[in-house]
């Protein structure tokens, strides 16, 4: 029953909307009933307060420039801007409407343009170049479409594109519902899209009971991929289209971490270091554990960490566990530890007791670390019609210069309503997020919302729109090479543009 009604009212959605296919972009709908009154924070910041000591992530030699190569900006997962970034000066917001599917990760091409891949519940998966001005879609490509496996929570499915990237081509490299990477470029005169090859890995995914969440590249060139239900982590060779795969029995959630001297992956249990052998197969050069409940909290996916794994410089890789109070927990990545140190630096709790849990990566700037608190989302649609509003919460833990420790340095308890993947602008000093906050009226309104990087204060939010179509459901806040903010949700995409 409760499948048969979140089908229905995707249908009268996209009824309402008038969403027929690709067209000149016309504003996303608000659907509130009652209209939000809470008034944006009008706030602003007068200059840009850059990150001291910030450095940028290295650049991969097989994909296109950080930070528009994949959902997180970079193979070490930072969510780091360090160009041009909104200061909320005279800013206005705009949004394009398109067809039902969440566009929850944004690259840009060398002509500047949107590309992007938006899965859908019960529909599948499209590919759009979206011009970034207008917001008209301008090319599409349908992926393949499979139901996913018994079970899966809706709207909590991360396969068919929610982890896809670009590589050094331009091309989009999309692990695809039924268990394929394909890639995906551009014609000859950049119109529309194409298939350029094509790899089956059916044969080692089992279509009825497994998927592909993600595919990176090593510094080899070899594409690495993870399977959700049973933990398994691949190697695809290009070249000879060999295929490699160790089963880790556990369940990875989201993506994983890349660096040059090996790949991190975190499970429902633990976080591992894995690196290829003289074959190309996956072994685990380490292996660590961390605090867990078991529990799946509210605003999670599954009984374990929420994060894909963030590296620092230093030799620091950083997760949040599952812990009650949560913890921001770092590791060393060395594969051999010098006499007298331990794998695990440090395991900071963030939020309190029965009100932390997380389902996006932690940011990192320096030697900082940013953690959104995500608890108490639930699916858009709830078969009740009710509106849940999170716990808010943003903190910042450092690791200590010295490397012995970490420290909390402050805790934001304003922000509310996020599920969104925030980043940060070093040049701004500014973290990124989308907010929905307890309205007195009981609407459910949304909010750019900026955070001071120094104080953790809100430092502006603007007002983006209401109700159902603005939902991001965990999609990522992506800001373009002219600074403005992009963010994928049910409706389309919602942006953000200084005056």
């Amino acid at each position: 029953m409760a499948s048969r009604i979140v089908t229905a009212l995707l249908i009268l959605v996209a009824a309402v909307c008038g969403l027929s296919g690709p067209a000149a972009a016309e504003p996303i709908s608000s659907l509130a009933v009652p209209a939000p009154t809470l008034a944006p924070d009008p706030g602003g910041q007068a200059g840009a307060k850059p990150v001291r000591n910030a450095r940028k992530a290295p650049r991969h030699p097989f994909m296109s420039a950080n930070p528009w190569n994949n959902i997180h900006n970079d193979t070490w997962m930072t969510d780091a801007y360090f160009g041009k970034a909104p200061l909320g000066r005279d800013s206005t917001t705009f949004s394009g409407s398109m067809p039902i599917g969440i566009c929850a990760s944004i690259t840009f091409d060398s002509r500047g343009r949107i590309n992007t891949v938006c899965p859908s519940r019960g529909l599948a998966p499209e590919v759009r170049m979206i011009d970034p001005d207008s917001l008209e879609v301008l090319a599409t490509y349908t992926m393949p479409f499979r139901p996913p496996p018994s079970g899966t929570a809706d709207y909590q499915n991360f396969a068919g594109g929610g982890y896809f990237y670009s590589d050094r081509r331009g091309r989009l490299i999309v692990p695809t519902q039924n268990n394929r990477i394909q890639i995906i470029g551009q014609t000859g005169d950049g119109s529309a899209f194409e298939l350029r090859r094509d790899f089956d890995l059916s044969r080692f995914v089992d279509l009825d009971t497994e998927r592909i969440n993600s595919a990176l590249p090593d510094f080899e060139g070899r594409i690495w991929f993870v399977v959700k239900q049973t933990g398994k982590v691949g190697t695809l060779d290009l070249r000879t289209r060999r295929i490699r795969v160790l089963k880790l029995g556990e369940v990875i959630e989201n993506s994983f971490t890349v660096a040059k001297g090996g790949v991190y992956v975190v499970t429902n249990r633990r976080m591992y270091r894995l690196r290829a052998n003289a074959r190309g197969a996956p072994r685990v050069s380490w292996k660590a554990g961390y605090r867990n409940t078991g529990r799946v909290k509210p605003g999670q996916v599954g009984p374990g960490s929420g994060t894909t794994p963030t590296i620092l410089h230093g030799g620091f890789v950083a997760i949040a566990d599952n812990a009650d109070p949560m913890n921001v927990v770092v590791y060393r990545t060395a594969n051999r530890l010098r006499k007298g140190q331990k794998r695990k630096v440090c395991q900071v709790p963030v939020f309190g007791k029965g009100s932390g849990a997380t389902e996006n990566t932690l940011v990192a700037a320096g030697r900082s670390l940013i953690v959104e608190n995500n608890y108490g989302y639930t699916n858009p649609l709830p078969p009740d019609g009710s509106i849940a509003v999170t716990e808010p919460g943003f903190a910042r833990v450092d690791v200590r210069r010295n490397g012995r420790g970490c420290r909390k340095v402050w805790t934001n308890r304003t922000a509310y309503g996020a599920s969104v993947v925030p980043k940060i602008s070093v040049r701004n000093g500014l973290v990124y997020s989308y907010t929905m906050p307890p309205d007195p009226s009981g609407a459910r309104g949304y909010y750019w919302t900026a955070i001071d990087f120094r104080t953790g204060e809100t430092a502006w939010s603007r007002f983006a729109g209401a109700g159902l179509l603005f939902n991001n459901n965990y999609a990522a806040i992506n800001i373009g090479p002219d600074g403005t903010a992009y963010l994928g949700v049910i409706g389309g995409i919602a942006a953000l543009r200084d005056g």
